[in-house]
Order: C-alpha cells, then structure tokens, then sequence
C-alpha cells in the first residue's frame, strides 16, 4: 500500500499584513495534513512556518494605478516566473493572499490548467470597478472574505465565497492590556501617549510621514504632556520615515521603533493612522483614531475623474460600522493641523469615546472566530469536492 502524497500549496502573500495571513493559514493546515509542503511568494512569518521562498513577499508591496508603473517590468517578470514554475511543480491548490492584481492573473492561468484556486482576502471590487467581480469567479474556485458584507456581496455575483472573520481579531485580546504594553515598550505608565502609523510602503511613508509629523508638532504645542510614539513595518520604511524627520522644522521627540505596532497600539490612547489594515488593528484595540490617505496626484486624478470610488468611506472601521465614526481626510485634506485637530477634538470627549468603545467591541466580537483554522477548512473542504 502506497502512502499518500503530502498536499501541496502554492501560495504568493504581498507585503507584512499578507504574511501574516500566509503564516497563520500554514500553521492552521499543518496541524490538519500532516506533511504539509508550501511554496511559492513569503514573507519572514511564512518561511519561520514552513513556507518555501521562491521570492520575498516585499517585492509585492507597491500600490496605486500609476504608482505601480515604473515596478511593472519587475513585476510582470517575476509573475511569468512563478506561473512557469507552479506549472511546472503543479501545487494541489493555489492560495493568492491579499494582492489580487498580482495574483489573480496567476490563479486564472493556473485554473485554466485544471489547479484549484484561491483567493485570500477579497478583492474589494464593492469599493470601486464592481464590474469585475465575475472575473474574479472565473479566476477563483473560492473566494475568503475577512469581512462580514463580502460574502453577500459575492453571492449577488454568483462568486464562490466564504465568510473567515479576520485573523488579526484573533490575535489581539478583546480587553488589551494598556500597562503591560508600556512596561514592554520602557513608556510612561501616566503619560498621554498617540501612536503614529504612516503606512506599510516606503511611498505611504514618502506621502503621508510629513503631515504625521506636522500634527505631532501641532498637538505637542497645545498639549505639553503628550508623548509620541511611531511602529514602523520594516526597516526600509524606519529609514523613510526618518529622512522625513530630518526635513521637517519642528519635530517633537518621537519613539520609533521597529515592529511591535499591536504593541504600540496596545499602549497608546489615540492613533493617527494611514489608511489600511493599521486601521483595523487600531480598532481592535479599541483606541480612538484620525485615519488618513494620500494617492499619488495621478492615480487620484483617475479615480475622481472616473468615479471608480463607489463607497461613502474609506477607512475600514466606518465602512464595518456603517456610519462616520471615526474622522477620514483624504488627499488635499491631510495635513498635520487638520490631523491634530480632528485628534485632539475627540480625545476629551468622554461620551464620543464611550460610543466608540461598544461600537468597536462589537465589531471585533463580529469578526472573531477562529479565522485561519476557517480559511483552512474551507480550502481542504474545496479540495475534497
């Protein structure tokens, strides 16, 4: 009697926040199929699970439509390579994490070679060019929203879905722990502490760190006890960021640090925060926030032009809550005054705050659940059929 092959996936996550995904979703299959082999895009929580690199998970992280295009050779190269080579080492299922400009081209090939295909956080084609979510269908045998409205949404388009809830509301306790963060961090116990989070990317960072620091200097003049303290992804986006500390005039003292931004956020009293999944993690530790974004000129010249944006908001935490809970500026909005005082505002009232709290633990009871080990028994039942 033969033993049976061990299941193959071929996986490509992009950037942090997919290999974060990439890594529980691998831990979660490992414990169901003994012998489990994955290869493919990784970032480093990936490869510390098991993950065998073809190529790092950073080589992903560009965004925008026009942003994107000096990257394009690079990245067309590197997406021919890996269709050739899951071609030629043919994985039993294919699992795009997040990224899906990138990995929706590689799952249509593979498809179309009879591989099974998924998609690793919906596309959020709800949010602009709806018009592409059938081919997305004929991309993806299953589609893993993190998010509760995905999945309808989907459904409406005849896409094979599932609803997973978010791994990150798994991670992060619903009661953080606000002393043991600072006692980890070296932060005053009594001190009045914003994080500050830029973004991910190098050009979120080039975009946005000036303004961020324009409202530090901005608050730390009208609120002397205030302390300031800034997570960056990576150590080439700590470098961005630090370039744009050196150009700025005034710039009170700023904690940066490397990593930790549950940490941080755990520690803090307010964020301000770049648009993305910081905003969730800020919401799931249940701290007041000011959330911004800033898209290259072009790329939002395109958007206004074309009305691709079909959404009222644009930052997670409204679009889970429904209304404009939590402040948004974009593009020409943002700026460290505006930032500050949308911040400030909020920060002493008692009864906003109170609001905020129950709306945001409501949302984390919503999303939590066990999100890998559901992303994983949805790609092993889709193997079985």
């Amino acid at each position: 009697m033969t033993e049976a092959a061990p299941l193959r996936v071929g996986i490509v996550a992009g950037e942090s926040s997919g290999d974060q995904l990439g890594a529980a979703l691998i831990a979660a299959l490992r414990t169901r199929v003994p012998g489990l082999r994955c290869f493919g895009v990784a970032g480093p929580k990936m490869i510390a699970a098991g993950c065998e690199a073809w190529a790092g998970a950073e080589e992903l992280a560009v965004m925008g439509l026009t942003e994107v295009l000096p990257h394009l050779p690079r990245i067309l190269r590197l997406r021919a390579a890996l269709i050739a080579r899951f071609l030629a080492e043919p994985p039993d299922v294919f699992v795009g994490i997040d990224a899906p400009t990138f990995n929706l081209g590689v799952a249509k090939r593979l498809k179309d070679r009879g591989i099974k295909t998924v998609q690793y956080v919906a596309p959020q084609v709800w949010a602009w060019r709806e018009g592409r979510a059938r081919r997305i269908g004929s991309a993806c045998d299953l589609v893993l929203c993190l998010l509760p409205f995905e999945k309808s949404f989907y459904s409406r388009h005849g896409v094979r879905s599932a609803f997973v809830g978010h791994p990150l509301a798994d991670q992060i306790p619903l009661e953080v722990d606000r002393e043991a963060a600072r006692a980890a961090l070296g932060l005053d116990l009594s001190a009045t502490i914003i994080a500050l989070l830029p973004g991910s990317r190098v050009g979120e960072v080039e975009r946005l760190a000036a303004d961020f620091l324009g409202a530090a200097a901005w608050l730390a003049e009208r609120r002397s006890d205030l302390r300031f303290i800034a997570p960056m992804a990576t150590a080439r986006v700590r470098e961005a960021f630090a370039r744009k500390q050196v150009e700025v005039p005034v710039r009170p003292k700023i904690l940066l640090i490397e990593g930790r931004a549950q940490q941080a956020l755990a520690a803090c009293d307010a964020a301000i925060v770049a648009s993305g999944t910081a905003t969730l993690e800020t919401l799931l530790s249940r701290r007041p926030m000011v959330v911004a974004y800033r898209f290259g000129a072009v790329t939002a010249f395109l958007l206004r032009t074309l009305r691709l944006v079909k959404v009222p908001y644009f930052s997670q935490p409204n679009l889970l809550i429904g209304r404009p809970l939590v402040p948004e500026l974009l593009q020409e909005q943002v700026n460290g005054a505006a930032l500050g005082e949308a911040l400030l505002g909020r920060l002493s009232d008692g009864q906003y705050l109170r609001e905020l709290d129950q709306e945001f633990r409501s949302v984390h009871e919503t999303l939590r659940g066990g999100a890998a080990d559901r992303a994983a028994e949805a790609i092993l039942t889709l193997l079985q059929r």
